[in-house]
């Protein structure tokens, strides 16, 4: 009875973000274990004990499947749940001031989505699928009352919290102090330490972004990205083809956080 009614409340939820018409194909109700599955090493169940992991296999009910360009949900849309990527790639985007959109983040499998309206109970920012994307849905109120019987669940998603807010201060202080060059070489090891992280190649991965998101997320125009990574080739520190990225010398592209520009 408990597992039916959180799946009508998360389908309730799903409604005000995902086209009415999609809930049938987009929604598995089948349960997901996060003790056994292969991200629990970057996603909430890290570091926790086998016998708390394990109980986290009450804590979701359904997966949501995404299509590449689907709204996960809008900036203004009520909390209720956070979403950890299963698979695919997502962007976050935030309209400022003057209209203009702005890419904040970008986000892969194994990272929590929803993190922005823990305050407000309002999401502020825009979610969207880069590719094909799957999410498990994490109800909020019951991670609340799980988290007040299971220690390491607590802590590790304090740790989640603060790995949020120092990614935020990152993001301020690229955008405010780092040259164009830096931006670009701090991005591309960023990126590379997180496929890592997922155990995939930390040289060679495909881009899920155009470089106009790159641009918008880095504070660079279009052309000036598109300048740097031709740059990067010609210096060897990178092979560009298309969205295909092999990084050759990576040394070298930390080399290029702190160097004068000439």
């Amino acid at each position: 009875m408990q597992a039916t009614a959180t799946v009508r409340a998360i389908e309730t939820g799903l409604r005000a973000t995902i086209a009415i018409r999609d809930i049938g194909s987009n929604v598995s109700r089948l349960p997901n274990l996060c003790s056994s599955c292969g991200l629990r090493e970057v996603c909430l169940p890290c570091g926790m004990r086998s016998e708390e992991a394990g109980k986290l296999d009450e804590l979701i009910y359904t997966r949501v499947r995404v299509k590449r360009g689907q709204v996960l949900y809008r900036a203004g849309d009520a909390f209720a749940s956070l979403y950890a990527i299963r698979s695919g790639f997502f962007k976050s985007v935030s309209s400022v001031e003057d209209g203009r959109e702005q890419v904040t983040g970008f986000h892969m499998p194994g990272e929590l989505l929803g993190i922005d309206a823990l305050g407000t109970d309002i999401h502020t920012r825009d979610t969207i699928a880069l590719e094909d994307s799957e999410v498990c849905v994490i109800p909020y109120a019951r991670l609340v009352e799980l988290s007040a019987s299971v220690e390491g669940l607590q802590r590790q998603f304090h740790r989640i919290l603060s790995r949020e807010i120092a990614g935020e201060h990152g993001i301020m202080m690229l955008l405010g102090t780092m040259r164009a060059e830096e931006r670009l070489a701090m991005f591309l090891l960023n990126l590379s330490q997180r496929f890592l992280a997922r155990g995939y190649s930390a040289t060679e991965f495909v881009l899920r972004m155009t470089r106009d998101e790159i641009g918008s997320y880095l504070g660079l125009k279009l052309e000036t990205v598109s300048r740097m990574f031709s740059r990067f080739q010609a210096e060897g520190l990178v092979e560009v083809s298309n969205r295909h990225i092999r990084i050759l010398d990576a040394t070298g592209l930390k080399g290029c956080l702190g160097r004068a520009t000439h």
